[in-house]
């Protein structure tokens, strides 16, 4: 067809573009999104533009096998994914309580796909298609690949790739993997036999191998928290393209390998991906139902990125992009935004020019290009390495071209960027563009703790280097005379961090007028170093013992991030009281909560019930003036805040 249009999802859609038979079906737990921020949507046209045909079913009803019928069986096989989330922490909090919403799917609502999507879906296309070739990947699978930790069962399961009974599992950033299997297996070569970069696959000896680790089994890591820790380690060691090994992990009587990891894309190769012809919507099924919220954030958003060398312990990015940053020509990224102008839904505002990490646009070495990344050592942690470039010429000359466009009034940087690195760079002139063009009233940033010990086993600079940071930054944003403020991202109860730690944080908030909106619980999500540290009690980087809050104090440490909030009232005193720190419950300035609990019957905050016991009629004027104290506090983000005197200058910061 010569006109751009979404890919197939009917027999109807095939018949129209002239299609019997589908070279390949992409089956996927998100809502059909055609934009470059969903991975179906990359995958499925970069195949296209191979000169292959490409059906979606998103979503299916996975009680039976007719929804995965709908496009007929494939000429060359199944794709599937769970979506751009692990759909285990699509569905549950870090409590393990159900989610009310899915961003992913129609009108916001959950249930439209099953727990562990990836194998359930696998199990529907088996019993449809005993005989289909499927392919897994996504975040799902490339973060299961070896032999993993699952939070939610709470044991150590096997490499998805057995329990899915796919025949090849795609980790990564996966557009070449996908077109070198998909030439192989139009060749006739089994998805299977296939033996190309950034693939597992599953073989009954290692006899064929000349050059591989194997690290500890699946029975070992299962049984031996240790020898957890030491296979975490070789797997997070063997994450780069240059320098990387064949890992082979066994599980029973078979074999794992994981082929190092596919070479990143060149900036010519990322420009042609984000050029393909994405429709930049949700499928028109969805717009009875509510569109699809996800789109929201995203649809006049670009990314201009990949890959990250800031490698935070609690982050998967270093076992799914790599450490190696690649980015977009600054041509390619005006073509993109000058393509948004022109949709009839813009409105002047592009919401940002970003990626894992803002800023990064360049490999943070020369000799990563022909060497690799360093094993054992990290770009910006302890301290920024000696031979780190730090530049963002490139990021300045997008920016600069992309708000200059006739139709765009604003362009916002929204993605993280690393103040670390910001300030290593020996020009300010990206701090002074970035305060005076780029932050919408609030800049994020991710210092996430205070505490100089936790921060390392988060791989996170020292806190005085956000201190460092806030302070030029105010200082510009007041040579601009801009009311403008930095938000941070905290998070409660990262292994190493105690009660005492996460008191010092509330404290810190409390004294620089912080009302932190942005606290994560630490959530153990597959396949990262933090991750390994929460089940195994070490730090698989140095073997070293790390404490883990866990039960009741790390629900501890998470209200004392948010103190201020009548719900967390009772637990907050406790913990105190468990610290002996009584002299923070009273009515002074220093004071976290007051003594009293709240007298009314019901209170509902932010969605929330409290049953609290009636007492006295005296107390309810007092109530009622403790719960307007709150209300008036998060009124700040509707544009009130209060001036914080820090060093003998006044900042104004959130309160």
């Amino acid at each position: 067809m010569s006109e751009k249009s979404f890919l197939p999802i009917s027999k109807e859609d095939m018949e129209k573009r002239g299609i019997e038979t589908l070279d390949f079906v992409y089956v996927c737990g998100d809502a059909y999104v055609d934009h470059p921020s969903f991975g179906h949507a990359i995958i499925s046209r970069v195949l296209e533009s191979e000169g292959f045909s490409v059906g979606i079913i998103a979503q299916p009803d996975w009680s039976d096998t007719k929804d995965f019928m709908r496009l007929g069986k494939p000429r060359l096989g199944f794709l599937v994914s769970a979506g751009n989330i692990d759909s285990m922490v699509n569905h549950y909090s870090v409590n393990k309580k159900r989610r009310k919403e899915d961003l992913y799917s129609p009108g916001g609502k959950s249930g439209k796909r099953p727990d562990r999507a990836t194998i359930v879906y696998c199990n529907r296309i088996r019993e449809a298609y005993p005989g289909a070739q499927i392919i897994i990947g996504g975040i799902e699978a490339s973060l299961r690949r070896f032999a993993h930790y699952d939070y939610w069962d709470n044991k150590v399961r096997r490499s998805l790739l057995f329990d899915s009974k796919a025949d090849v599992l795609a980790y990564g950033m996966g557009e070449k993997v996908i077109t070198e299997l998909a030439r192989a297996m139009n060749m006739g070569i089994p998805a299977k036999d296939t033996d190309i970069d950034g693939c597992c696959y599953v073989r009954k000896d290692t006899s064929f191998l000349k050059d591989f680790i194997e690290i500890p089994s699946f029975e070992s890591v299962r049984d031996n928290k240790k020898e957890y820790a030491v296979a975490t380690k070789l797997e997070y060691e063997n994450q780069d393209s240059i320098s990387a090994k064949v890992l082979v992990q066994k599980h029973s009587d078979r074999y794992l390998v994981v082929n190092p990891p596919m070479a990143p894309l060149c900036e010519a190769e990322l420009d042609r991906v984000y050029e393909l012809d994405y429709m930049y919507d949700y499928h028109p099924i969805y717009k009875p139902l509510g569109g699809i919220p996800a789109i929201e954030e995203v649809k006049f958003s670009i990314t201009h990125n990949r890959g990250c060398f800031g490698e935070c312990n609690f982050c998967a990015l270093t076992f799914h992009q790599g450490r190696q940053v690649r980015s977009r020509s600054v041509e390619s990224v005006v073509k993109e935004a000058e393509r948004m102008t022109q949709m009839k839904d813009f409105k002047g505002y592009i919401h940002d020019i970003g990626g894992p990490t803002a800023n990064f646009t360049i490999p943070s070495c020369k000799k990563q290009i022909e060497k690799g990344t360093c094993k054992g050592l990290k770009c910006l942690f302890p301290k920024p390495c000696k031979n780190m470039i730090a530049d963002h010429s490139k990021y300045l000359q997008m920016l600069r071209k992309v708000r200059s466009l006739p139709k765009v009034k604003k362009v916002f940087i929204r993605s993280g960027i690393r103040y670390d690195y910001l300030l290593k760079d020996k020009s300010d002139t990206f701090l002074k563009e970035l305060c005076a063009h780029h932050v919408s009233g609030q800049l994020r940033v991710a210092p996430e703790h205070i505490s100089d010990r936790v921060l390392s086993l988060m791989g996170k600079p020292e806190a005085k280097v956000y201190d460092a940071f806030t302070e030029k930054f105010y200082k510009e944003s007041g040579r601009l005379k801009k009311e403008q403020y930095v938000v941070p991202y905290l998070m409660s109860s990262h292994p190493g961090s105690t009660l005492e730690d996460a008191l010092n944080l509330a404290i810190y908030t409390k004294k620089h007028k912080i009302n932190p909106k942005q606290v994560q619980d630490f959530y153990p999500t597959p396949f990262t170093v933090s991750t390994c540290m929460y089940y195994t009690g070490i730090n698989p980087l140095d073997m070293k013992k790390v404490y883990v809050p866990k039960g009741e104090e790390k629900q501890m440490q998470r209200a004392l991030l948010q103190y201020n909030d009548p719900l967390n009232h009772e637990i907050v005193i406790k913990a105190l009281k468990k610290l002996k720190r009584e002299d923070l419950i009273g009515f002074g300035s220093d004071c976290l909560v007051r003594p009293r609990l709240l007298k009314e019957e019901k209170k509902t905050v932010r969605g929330k019930t409290s049953d609290v016991k009636t007492n006295k009629k005296t107390n309810r004027k007092e109530n009622k003036n403790e719960l307007s104290d709150f209300r008036r506090k998060k009124s700040v983000t509707k544009g009130k805040r209060q001036p914080e005197r820090k060093g003998g200058t006044v900042k104004k910061r959130r309160s």
